[in-house]
Formats: C-alpha cells, structure tokens, sequence
C-alpha cells in the first residue's frame, strides 16, 4: 500500500506542502493565478506548531481502515476509492453536517466552499484525497514532491517505517559513538552489527573500570564476597 508517511521531526515548517496542496486543487492549477479564483482553493494538509517553537507537524488524513467520518457520513458524500484506498468527499452529495469532523482522531477535515461543491457559499467538508489523480499518472502527491527536507515521503508503507526505523536506530548508535546505521539495500544485518559494537564497547568499558577500582564483580557484590570469605579465614585460623 503506498501512502505519505510523515517525519515531523524533520518538518521546519516552510508551508510549502499546504501552497502545493491548495495548488493541485485548484481549477488553473498556477501558483501565480489560483489565489484569484472564487471560492478559493483550499489546502488538505495542515502544518501545525510543535511542542517547541523550532518544530511543526505536517498534519494530514490518514484514509483510516475502517474511517470514522465513512462510517457516521448520513448523506454517503463519503466513500472509500478501491484501487488506492483512499477516503475521497464527494462535494455536491455533503450536506455540511460536520459529523466527519466531529468524529475524526487526527482533526483533518475543515469545511469551505468548493468549486466542484452545491454552491459558491455552500461549505463542505474538505480534507485530503491523497492526489489520487497524480498518483494514477504516476506521479507522488503535491505535499511529498515539494518537500525538501523529507518530512513527507511517498512510497509504500512497509518500506517507509523500515527506513524510518533503521534511521531512528542509526541516530541512537551514532550518539553513542557507534557510527550510523546505514539505509536500506547494503548489508541486511548493519543493524545487528552495530548494535553489538556498541554492546562490546560498553561492556569492555564496565570491565575497565571494574579492573582500575579493584573489584572482581561488575556492581562490587562479587568483591566484598571475597573479602568476607578472607576475613572469615582470618578469624578461624586465630581460634585454632
């Protein structure tokens, strides 16, 4: 299954995926003319503030399985497109309930007048329907093309978290001194090899000093049992 997977730790924030996004849904489909357009092209991606002032999150529809606002939609304007399996607004059918909304976990659908809608003031519900457009001519959605940092990425799902996970890894490894982790295609068990380095180093530096503080046990315990056993030696031989 191929979607936009995000990496909010590398959004910084620059809206170009929502000037992209509200672009492709415009009827000229020109950066220099859609904001001229009535109604106005609205973005389905939404870049939000971070818990701190350096960082955003590109904020998006997920198409849940099974979708909250496909389940409670009382007009049906709400349907799922077999082929990508995405959750698609089909504008004129939308009565502007907001009953979508109110049940959405991740608070992606606002609500503007379309030009495809009932009526030039008529707002309907308006959230991401994955460029399914693009995507058929073989291109990626509008938000993951611009994006220069990678915080939105178009591909398939498995292999994005693997990337994601391998990078998250290779950031752990590297700040231990390790060494990063490298991408998918080279050496399958990079991971393991790394992860066991550091697993060495870490041990090789308990022993060392375990050996400079003269203890035979790595938390001491080992040590003091020794010394007992000596004293206890001493005490007995003094008796006999």
């Amino acid at each position: 299954m191929q979607t936009v997977f995000v990496n909010p730790e590398r959004c910084i924030g620059c809206l170009q995926c929502e000037l992209a996004c509200a672009v492709e849904h415009s009827a000229s489909q020109d950066a220099a003319t859609a904001f001229l357009e009535v109604p106005v092209p609205r973005k389905r991606v939404h870049v939000e503030p971070g818990p701190m002032p350096t960082l955003a999150f590109p904020n998006r529809c997920r198409h849940c399985d099974p979708a909250p606002c496909l389940q409670v939609c009382p007009s049906g304007a709400i349907t799922r497109e077999d082929e990508l399996g995405v959750v698609l607004v089909e504008p004129k059918r939308c009565i502007g309930c907001a009953m979508c909304a109110v049940v959405c976990p991740f608070d992606v659908i606002t609500f503007h007048p379309l030009a495809d809608g009932p009526g030039s003031e008529v707002a309907v519900a308006v959230k991401c329907d994955g460029c399914v457009d693009r995507v058929r001519r073989g291109d990626e959605p509008a938000c993951a093309e611009v994006c220069k940092v990678d915080a939105l990425v178009f591909g398939e799902l498995n292999e994005l978290v693997s990337a994601g996970s391998l990078r998250e890894a290779g950031a752990v490894l590297a700040a231990a001194g390790v060494g990063a982790t490298p991408l998918p295609g080279g050496d399958p068990l990079a991971g393991w090899r790394a992860w066991g380095a550091a697993e060495r180093a870490a041990r090789d530096a308990s022993a060392g000093w375990t050996r400079e503080n003269g203890h035979a046990g790595g938390n001491g315990s080992a040590g003091n049992h020794q010394a007992g056993n000596d004293q206890a030696g001493n005490d007995q031989g003094e008796q006999s």
